[in-house]
């Protein structure tokens, strides 16, 4: 299983939400560089990274802070936020971003992401899929649909999307646990079509064990890291025995 040290960007700022409410943003490092080397030196191989004024305006806004992190560093990033056409995955990939996050266009524009894992493949696109109360949310977590997180995860996988991240807003920057019943609904229903990463909730090892336990592709960890309640270098190597 891959652990994923996460930073989200606002304003410039490294900062976490609570419950993806844009009022109760917190800042939570001082310089993403140094943030991001240092995720590197407990053992990181990946990193993901949210752009959430691109979430909130719908196109890519804090770009040269992943780029920059992509250039000056050897982790892997794994972005979202903002990103809404085949031309600007064309540009994160062309910069050096290693797989790009599609969220809200999943839901408004699948054709979008059908085109682009045609032309950019499976593995440099992955599906945020977001929820409240098992419903899909969408534009920065600001509305909710009438879709099920479940049925959008298997449209998706029709389109030939590999790579899902479920969030439970409800969970997200709580450090109260990942939701895994939804996660274990989410594996069994989708049985073994696909690589699922929990987000959101994620508060001690005991996660890190549960989404191990559970088969899933990757974990990732925001708040319990900067908190320090989560050890990050004792959760990648658990995460990386066999």
């Amino acid at each position: 299983m891959i652990i994923f040290p996460a930073i989200d960007i606002k304003d410039g700022n490294c900062v976490r939400l609570f419950k993806g409410d844009f009022s109760t943003v917190e800042k939570v490092a001082s310089d993403y560089l140094e943030t991001a080397q240092s995720f590197e030196s407990a053992g990181a191989k990946w990193i993901h990274m949210v752009d959430l004024d691109g979430a909130k305006e719908g196109r890519p806004v804090n770009t040269k802070i992943y780029t920059d992190v992509a250039e000056k560093t050897n982790l892997k990033v794994e972005l979202g936020g903002g990103i809404r056409s085949l031309e600007t995955i064309q540009e994160y990939l062309n910069m050096g971003i290693s797989r790009v996050i599609l969220g809200s266009v999943a839901l408004k524009n699948p054709k979008l992401v059908r085109d682009a894992v045609e032309k950019f493949g499976s593995e440099k696109i992955a599906v945020g899929i977001d929820a409240v109360n098992g419903m899909v949310a969408t534009e920065g977590w600001l509305d909710t649909s009438d879709v099920n997180y479940i049925d959008l995860a298997n449209e998706m996988i029709s389109a030939g999307v590999k790579y899902f991240i479920f969030t439970d807003i409800s969970k997200d920057g709580t450090l109260s646990g990942v939701n895994k019943e939804q996660l274990k609904a989410l594996a069994d229903a989708t049985s073994g079509k696909c690589c699922i990463t929990a987000s959101g909730g994620v508060h001690t090892m005991a996660d890190i064990i549960a989404c191990k336990e559970m088969g899933l592709y990757g974990t990732i960890c925001g708040k319990s890291i900067y908190k320090g309640t989560l050890n990050l270098k004792e959760a990648i190597e658990y995460s990386e025995k066999q």
